[in-house]
């Protein structure tokens, strides 16, 4: 019966391939696969769909400070594990690999810097770094950020992008949302400038504290931003949600914030908004313009560019 078998073919050896990892990105929103060098290009913004994908806190700084140059400040700072908390992993195991990921010791780069020339305290969140998590360091360096930015009197910038508080330090870190929004007011009885820039995603308690304290409040497109997730409601409420529901869109359309900016229009706006805020040396608290008014301003100030042929659909 040797005419029922069939020898079966050799298996073919496996050819390595030679292509380097990290040539292509897959956007998360069209699922179009994206030459890398492109999107980087592109200020890391899928220029198919417009999705904007996450930067890390040193890429948010090269971006938006003149020339990419900044000098970092307020260092020297580490969590001791307060609570010895350990879940699946001991949380000093988690800082200790976020740190060699990241480079930073914790998840907040601060850094002194210029836009457009104005001299500013820059503060941009890591969510590489346990999910951009708040805990008792991130709330010390930006309490040290703004009371720098009181000390010499330069507008202060907080780039929010953070899944809230940090639960492996329990309660302490639900106390730097209390500090970090009394030195806020502190630097509003100044009368100096905060810019909060709210990024995808923003939530939690970071949300309920110092990103929606701006003097003005922006937000890049599409960005989610809440306290807690969309699906967490739904279970609570047994409804479904709005289309867009925590979508800055549908934030600033029901007078959470304030604009929405590309990011490659980010600097250019926050330049204009700098200018606008620095133009009086010591304003009173009287005399601060309301949001409106800022918006009429720089209407005013600086004429509607004419779009290119081209950039016309």
């Amino acid at each position: 019966m040797s005419w029922f078998k069939k020898e079966k073919a050799p298996i073919p050896p496996v050819k390595q391939s030679r292509m380097p990892e990290g040539l292509w990105t897959k956007c998360r929103e069209c699922a179009e696969i994206l030459y890398t060098k492109e999107i980087v290009r592109n200020l890391s913004v899928c220029p198919k769909c417009n999705y904007h994908m996450g930067l890390s806190s040193v890429e948010r700084a090269k971006a938006l400070l003149d020339d990419g140059r900044y000098e970092e400040v307020e260092t020297g700072f580490t969590s001791n594990d307060p609570l010895d908390f350990t879940d699946t992993k001991r949380y000093r195991d988690r800082l200790a690999r976020s740190r060699e990921a990241t480079g930073l010791e914790d998840a907040v780069l601060i850094a002194t810097g210029h836009i457009d020339g104005v001299p500013v305290v820059l503060a941009a969140m890591e969510y590489g770094f346990i999910g951009g998590s708040m805990g008792v360091v991130v709330g010390e360096k930006i309490a040290r950020a703004a009371e720098r930015a009181l000390e010499q009197r330069i507008p202060l910038l907080i780039v929010s992008r953070s899944g809230g508080a940090r639960m492996q330090e329990g309660a302490i870190s639900l106390m730097q949302m209390a500090k970090i929004s009394a030195v806020l007011a502190r630097l509003d009885e100044a009368s100096v400038p905060y810019v909060s820039i709210l990024t995808d995603p923003t939530t939690g308690g970071v949300t309920a504290s110092f990103a929606m304290l701006g003097d003005i409040n922006l937000a890049e497109p599409k960005a989610l931003i809440g306290f807690a997730g969309p699906r967490v409601i739904e279970q609570t409420i047994r409804e479904p949600l709005p289309s867009g529901f925590q979508r800055s869109e549908y934030l600033e359309e029901h007078g959470m914030l304030d604009m929405i900016v590309e990011r490659s229009e980010m600097r250019e706006t926050l330049g204009r908004l700098l200018r606008f805020f620095t133009q009086q040396v010591t304003p009173s608290p009287s005399s601060a313009p309301h949001v409106k008014d800022v918006k009429d301003a720089m209407e005013e100030q600086v004429p509607s560019p004419v779009p290119d042929e081209e950039s016309v659909s």
